[in-house]
C-alpha cells in the first residue's frame, strides 16, 4: 500500500514538471513569434486617433462680412480707426455699432466694408460711459446682418471669437482671433479721460483671453455659433498680464443703442461735490477705515448739501451696494435717475451715519 502511494506521488510530481514546462515553451513562442502583431496592432489604433476641432471656419462666415473698419477723420486726417459691426438694416438704414471711444473727438466717420468699399458714415449719437455710438450708412452698402446671441447660457470656458482691424487697419482689418470666456460680469475700472493711472468709471464686462489689440475696439465678440454676444472694448495691458481682453455685453449694448435711436436724452444724475478716493490720501486725513470717497468741496444748493453732507465725510455705501471709489460710487449713481431718492451711509468722524439724498441733474 505505501509503494502505490509512492508511485503514486512520482506521477503527480511528473505531471505537474510537464505542465510547467509546456507552459513555460508556450509563453516563449508567444513572446518570440507574436511581437509584431502585437506592434502592429498597436500602430493601428495610434493610427486611427482622429483630431475632432475643426475650427470655427463656419461660425466666423456668419459674422465676417458685417464687420467693418471705422475710420475717424479729424479736419480731413485720419484720427483714430477702429472697428463696428452691422446690427441691423431695416428703413433703408444700415445700422452699424462701435465704441464711443473709436468715434470721439472726430468731425467725420468713414467706414469700410470687406469688399474694400468705403463710405461715409452719420452719427447716430453716443454715450461716454456706456461706451457705445450708433452709425448709419445707406443700407445698399450692407453686406450682411450680424446674428444676435445672448449671454444667458454662454459658460465660462465657452468658445469665442473676435472679428477686428487691430493696430492698423490697413494692413490687418478682419482679423480673427480665438479664445474662450474667461469670466463674467467682471467690474473692470477704466479711465475715461485718458490717463490710465486714475480710474473714473467701472465697466461690467465680460473677460476673454482671445487676442483683442488696438483697432479691435467695437468690433463683435461672437460664440461658436456666429452669434454676436459682446463688442470688445478694451485690454489690461502689463509686462505680467496675458491674454485679459473685454467686452461689453451685447445686451447691456442694444438697450443703449435702442435709446440712442430713439432720440432718448440720457441725462444722469449729480451729488454736487469734489471728491478724492480715500486710499489715496490717507497719510494725510484721519479716517477708520481704508477705502471710500473723501469729500473734499460741497456745492451750495446741491443734492448733496440738502442732506447735510459736509467736507471731510466718507461715503461708504450708496443703496445697498458698497462704494470704495470715485468709480464705483460713479457707477452706482448712474444707475439711478433724476428726481430719486437713495440712502447713504458714510463716516463723520468715526461716527457711521445714513441719509437719503434727492438726485438732481447738474444745473446748465
Amino acid at each position: 500500500m505505501q509503494e502505490f502511494k509512492n508511485n503514486k506521488n512520482v506521477r503527480n510530481a511528473v505531471i505537474l514538471m510537464v505542465v510547467f514546462f509546456l507552459g513555460a515553451i508556450s509563453m516563449f513562442a508567444l513572446v518570440r513569434f507574436s511581437p509584431v502583431s502585437v506592434t502592429e496592432n498597436i500602430m493601428k489604433t495610434v493610427k486611427d486617433v482622429t483630431v475632432t476641432d475643426t475650427g470655427i471656419a463656419d461660425a466666423v462666415s456668419k459674422v465676417y462680412d458685417t464687420v467693418v473698419t471705422v475710420e475717424t477723420y479729424r479736419k480731413d486726417k485720419l484720427y483714430a480707426t477702429g472697428t463696428g459691426f452691422v446690427y441691423k438694416n431695416e428703413g433703408g438704414k444700415g445700422f452699424i455699432l462701435t465704441n464711443n471711444h473709436v468715434i470721439e473727438n472726430g468731425d467725420k466717420i468713414k467706414v469700410v466694408f470687406t469688399n474694400n468699399n468705403t463710405v461715409d458714415a452719420h452719427v447716430v449719437g453716443s454715450d461716454k460711459y456706456a461706451d457705445i455710438a450708433v452709425l448709419t450708412v445707406d443700407s445698399s452698402n450692407v453686406l450682411s446682418v450680424a446674428q444676435i446671441g445672448n449671454n444667458t447660457n454662454s459658460r465660462l470656458g465657452d468658445t469665442v471669437f473676435a472679428v477686428g482691424a487691430p493696430i492698423d487697419s490697413s494692413a490687418y482689418s478682419w482679423s480673427v482671433t480665438r479664445g474662450i470666456l474667461s469670466g463674467k460680469d467682471r467690474m473692470v475700472e477704466v479711465s475715461l479721460n485718458g490717463n490710465n493711472s486714475v480710474s473714473d468709471w467701472v465697466m461690467n464686462v465680460l473677460q476673454t483671453d482671445a487676442a483683442i489689440n488696438s483697432g479691435n475696439s467695437g468690433g463683435p465678440l461672437s460664440n461658436s455659433n456666429g452669434e454676436v454676444i459682446g463688442i470688445t472694448s478694451m485690454k489690461l495691458a502689463s509686462s505680467s498680464i496675458e491674454g485679459m481682453g473685454f467686452a461689453i455685453t451685447i445686451e447691456d449694448a442694444l438697450d443703449w443703442a435702442r435709446r440712442i435711436e430713439n432720440g432718448e436724452s440720457i441725462v444722469r444724475p449729480y451729488l454736487g461735490i469734489s471728491m478724492y478716493n480715500l486710499a489715496d490720501i490717507l497719510i494725510r486725513v484721519e479716517a477708520p477705515i481704508s477705502s471710500g470717497v473723501y469729500i473734499d468741496k460741497v456745492e451750495d444748493g446741491s443734492p448733496a448739501a440738502e442732506a447735510g453732507f459736509k467736507t471731510g465725510d466718507i461715503i461708504v455705501k450708496m443703496g445697498d451696494a458698497e462704494i470704495k471709489s470715485i468709480a464705483f460710487l460713479k457707477y452706482q449713481l448712474y444707475k439711478y435717475n433724476v428726481g430719486d431718492s437713495v440712502k447713504v451711509s458714510y463716516y463723520r468722524g468715526s461716527e457711521l451715519k445714513e441719509t437719503t439724498i434727492k438726485l438732481s441733474k447738474a444745473s446748465e
